[in-house]
Order: C-alpha cells, then sequence, then structure tokens
C-alpha cells in the first residue's frame, strides 16, 4: 500500500524566498498541501490547519494529536528559510519547549536524524507537505504519547 507521503505531489520549481521564480514554487506548494489536505480529509486524518502570510515565507496554525480519545492542541509555526528548498523548514510547536529533549530551544522539532537526510535525498522535490507528512505527523505519534505518559503535558496545558 502506497503512503500518504508517497501520494503527496511532488514539486518541480526549484526557488526560494528570494528567487525569482518563488511564486511558482509556492504555487506549487499550495498544491501539494491542497493535495494532502483533500487525502488526509477523506481518510478523516485531519490534525493540523496552517495558513500563510502574505508573502508565503511565514507560516502559523494548528496541529493536534489524538490520544485515547483527547485532542491535544499546538501551535504550529515555521519561516522557509533563505536557502529553501536545498534547506528543510523547521517546525515550531512552541509551547513545547523545553519539554522534550528531541527538541531545539525555541521549540523546533529535532528532525536531524529521520527527515533531514531523506529531505537531503528528495529536494527540491519534498515541499512544506511532505515536511508535515513525513516529519511532524511521525514526531507527533512518537512524543506525544510519552509526555502525556510522563504527565509533561495534559488535556488541559
Amino acid at each position: 500500500m502506497e503512503s500518504a507521503g508517497d501520494r503527496i505531489p511532488l514539486l518541480t520549481v526549484n526557488a526560494g524566498p528570494r528567487d525569482p521564480n518563488w511564486a511558482d514554487r509556492l504555487r506549487e506548494e499550495y498544491a501539494a498541501l491542497i493535495r494532502y489536505i483533500e487525502m488526509s480529509q477523506a481518510e478523516d486524518n485531519d490534525w493540523f490547519l496552517i495558513e500563510p502570510d502574505d508573502s508565503g515565507i511565514h507560516w502559523r496554525g494548528k496541529c493536534w494529536y489524538i490520544h485515547e480519545l483527547v485532542k491535544y492542541e499546538f501551535n504550529l509555526e515555521f519561516e522557509i528559510p533563505a536557502t529553501y528548498p536545498a534547506t528543510p523548514i523547521e517546525l515550531v510547536l512552541p509551547e513545547l519547549d523545553g519539554k522534550t529533549h528531541k527538541m531545539y530551544r525555541g521549540g523546533k522539532i529535532c528532525l536531524d536524524i529521520h527527515f533531514a537526510p531523506l529531505w537531503s535525498r528528495k529536494q527540491p522535490s519534498y515541499g512544506i507537505a511532505h515536511a508535515l507528512c513525513l516529519a511532524l505527523g511521525p514526531w507527533l505519534a512518537a512524543e506525544i504519547p510519552v509526555l502525556i505518559d510522563q504527565g509533561v503535558i495534559t488535556a488541559n496545558s
């Protein structure tokens, strides 16, 4: 069976925010995100909501994880780096800053071991939707249950 990450359209425009072709890359990013959201909704697996600023560089929203029928919701933010897509985005969950060792200062989730090598092999074909599907989703699934079991986060925190 094909994974969700395999079904997200690959991107073709190799342009970052400082490149004249950034608008074309951003159109591809939106199309891939729309496809991923449609797939997730069709599988009753909605788990994030994000939107960019007018430049398409700064993104904010929410992501959530359901554990034992309780929804845990977190702020999500990221900025497209100047060297994108050669450099992956850094996904930030500010309210989890300092609550797990699998996170950098400022609430940036650790992607070095598992996702960064994949991104470097697949760039410029991978984009925001791929980072959410193949990095943030698995990170939440691995870390949130542990943080709940340890009492680090609660349904009301």
